[in-house]
């Protein structure tokens, strides 16, 4: 299944710059678009995905990965088969991005922004094809490691499950974030029952005040 890009939301950028709302100024509106012009020229989206059984135990099958905590217990709870999946944008928004940190920080700040809100673009995409590749059955919420109760320290086998490195080039930092930055791991249920939506965000986040991402200045992909 082909990663699509398919645009930046400014909406999302401004939220990831912490915008507040009203006008956005003329100078930071065209600082915006030249920015997301040049990741959108830099990105080079791909995207990984296995669908699993889940077996009695929480545990994917074929796999040692058994998500944990009670948020994807509930998530999980009327579902028999497991996505996971990655998605990332390519090394060379990473090289943008640390090129934009050595020569200007102001574009740094704005082209982090914008790589996040075009990651979360691609996978609101693949959700939306795995939605209509596997109907009838019904889709839930993708839900990130770092994400509520959901340990980061689950990143590694959920990586191992889907051989990140050797097949999507991504890899782990020491403290379990993703390499290339602008990647996004996830898993998804799936059920024959109409799934309800989360409240997502940081503020519905049970691990808010103590997230690994949130202190290293970057987010989840908005699990």
């Amino acid at each position: 299944m082909e990663a699509r890009l398919t645009g930046i939301d400014r909406r999302v950028t401004l939220q990831y710059l912490q915008f507040r709302g009203g006008v956005v100024p003329e100078k930071i509106s065209t600082d915006l678009d030249r920015c997301e012009q040049r990741l959108l020229a830099a990105a080079r989206p791909r995207a990984l995905w296995k669908l699993f059984d889940r077996l009695p135990d929480g545990r994917l099958a074929g796999t040692v990965f058994r998500p944990l905590g009670g948020d994807v217990e509930r998530l999980l709870k009327s579902s028999t088969q497991v996505i996971l999946m990655a998605v990332t944008l390519g090394s060379e928004v990473e090289v943008l991005l640390r090129r934009a940190q050595v020569s200007d920080m102001a574009d740094a700040v704005i082209l982090d922004a914008a790589g996040s809100a075009a990651v979360e673009n691609v996978c609101d995409n693949l959700c939306a094809d795995l939605a209509e590749l596997l109907a009838p059955r019904y889709l839930t919420d993708r839900f990130s490691p770092g994400y509520g109760d959901l340990p980061l320290s689950q990143q590694a086998a959920l990586c191992e499950a889907l051989d990140v490195t050797r097949r999507l080039g991504v890899s782990l930092s020491e403290s379990g974030l993703l390499i290339p930055q602008k990647t996004v791991t996830a898993l998804i249920g799936v059920s024959a029952q109409p799934q309800p939506k989360r409240r997502g965000g940081c503020n519905a986040c049970a691990l808010a005040e103590s997230c690994q991402y949130r202190k290293d200045g970057k987010d989840c992909g908005k699990a």
